[in-house]
């Protein structure tokens, strides 16, 4: 499970940050490309970057589908559950385990939808408007998508059924704050001579 954790979370990053990086490379160049610049602008006019915005709404849409099942791994999705939080332990298990179920379920049935919606449009000669990508590879982020969602909902559950506990993920939490704080060198004491220190000074 490890490696589709990392799998996982490298995909999002990929993408999100190719995505930032081709939007700034498509806007500065549209930008340049308008500049009198002679030579500059001629040169500019001949990069077709047309298919940069439709290319970017892809990724897009395959990192959310992504970030969906990551959200339900670590708990970062939104949920009402005052009134479930005071149910007595053993109904608060029972709910909590049929919403996850239920989220499953209900991602299981959208992932095989889209699987067979891929299978119709593969056999198909439909292309992208820019890109000219075959469709079944734009619209495969559903069934990928829901499936990865769907398994987290069952890894969830199975882990809540074992132990109680649900993925908690804590938003006052800034990563690398508290391995800093480890990291600080221990106090001099006052009575302590500078002479005592090691050559290489404060350790």
């Amino acid at each position: 499970m490890k490696f589709l954790d990392h799998l996982e979370e490298w995909l999002i990053a990929f993408m999100m940050g190719a995505a930032t990086l081709l939007i700034f490379v498509a806007v500065v160049h549209r930008y340049a490309a308008g500049l009198p610049i002679p030579g500059v602008q001629d040169f500019l006019l001949k990069i077709d970057l047309t298919w940069a915005q439709e290319l970017c709404i892809y990724m897009f849409v395959w990192m959310a589908k992504f970030g969906a099942a990551y959200g339900v791994r670590t708990g970062i999705h939104v949920g009402v559950d005052v009134m479930i939080n005071r149910l007595p332990p053993r109904l608060h298990k029972t709910y909590v385990l049929f919403g996850l179920l239920a989220g499953a379920v209900f991602t299981g049935i959208v992932g095989t939808l889209g699987a067979t919606f891929v299978w119709e449009i593969g056999h198909t000669d439909s292309v992208s408007p820019d890109l000219e990508m075959p469709k079944w590879i734009v619209y495969l982020c559903i069934p990928v998508g829901s499936y990865l969602m769907c398994f987290r909902f069952l890894q969830v559950a199975w882990s809540f059924a074992r132990t109680g506990e649900l993925p908690h993920h804590d938003v006052a939490h800034v990563e690398g704050i508290g391995e800093a704080e480890d990291l600080k060198p221990y106090p001099i004491p006052d009575n302590l001579h500078p002479a005592d220190l090691p050559a290489g000074g404060r350790k």
